[in-house]
């Protein structure tokens, strides 16, 4: 009996190790969030982007995922993001639940921004908007890991509003709401100062009423109205705005353009 269970408990802890490294090993590759086809960034540049989505991941309750190709296979890079979210089942809540995705198609210099499920309500056009022109200057001068590290922080900070505000109103600024409070604290201070030492001089004609209109004239010189041409805008920018449907039914919002 003893040399059975010397057999058995070893048997059953080598069963579990192999259960536990398999475990380990699923949980890692189920969190991977910058997928880099492309080979753009270094191990490091991964690895801190990595723990960034991670962290604003789990802050907003979103997957934020990074796809970067060199090639689409003849797609879009719209569609080719559709696809790899269809393909790749994302989403923080469930599969193909709430995400957002940067997808960049690096030898034609297209990317594409798109929010799925639940992100669609703090992240709308106008939101994906704004966060594709924040994109457009890294990307356009080859800073790929600013774009992607700003992609991620950015995105979360419009996030955290409520649907409606603009994330980028000065009334968010910081320094709006110092110069509010000076320019408050200036009033009431000179209010104080000229209700304690103010001295108002009143002249005489004030109480009599003693004056009158000599000559009263109008005169119109001239009206000059001056034309100018609207500057054109020649930055690169999106084309595709909107959103749409992925081939597996999963509607998102989203915007796409050249850099």
């Amino acid at each position: 009996m003893r040399d059975i269970k010397k057999v058995i408990f070893p048997g059953i802890l080598f069963l579990l190790f192999l259960y536990s490294s398999s475990f380990t090993v699923f949980a890692d590759d189920s969190t991977q969030r910058i997928y880099d086809y492309a080979n753009l960034l270094s191990d490091e540049e991964v690895e801190v982007l990595e723990r960034l989505a991670d962290e604003h991941s789990e802050k907003r309750k979103t997957d934020f995922i990074i796809v970067i190709t060199e090639d689409t296979d003849g797609k879009t890079v719209e569609q080719y993001m559709a696809d790899f979210y269809d393909e790749m089942a994302f989403g923080y809540d469930k599969p193909h639940g709430s995400t957002v995705i940067l997808a960049i198609d690096k030898d034609n210099r297209n990317f594409y921004i798109a929010s799925f499920e639940g992100a669609q309500k703090h992240l709308n056009s106008q939101r994906v908007d704004l966060l594709f022109n924040e994109l457009v200057p890294p990307l356009s001068a080859d800073k790929y890991f600013d774009a992607f590290k700003t992609f991620v922080e950015t995105g979360s900070r419009y996030m955290r509003y409520m649907p409606g505000v603009n994330p980028e109103s000065i009334m968010f600024d910081t320094w709006f709401h110092v110069i509010i409070a000076l320019l408050i604290g200036g009033i009431i201070v000179g209010t104080m100062a000229y209700n304690s030492g103010g001295k108002v001089t009143v002249n005489e004609r004030t109480y009599t009423g003693d004056f009158k209109v000599l000559k009263r004239k109008d005169i119109f010189l001239s009206k000059n109205v001056t034309k100018r041409k609207k500057p054109s805008n020649n930055n690169r920018g999106g084309s595709g705005g909107g959103g749409g449907v992925t081939r597996g039914g999963s509607s998102y919002t989203g915007k796409g353009g050249s850099f």
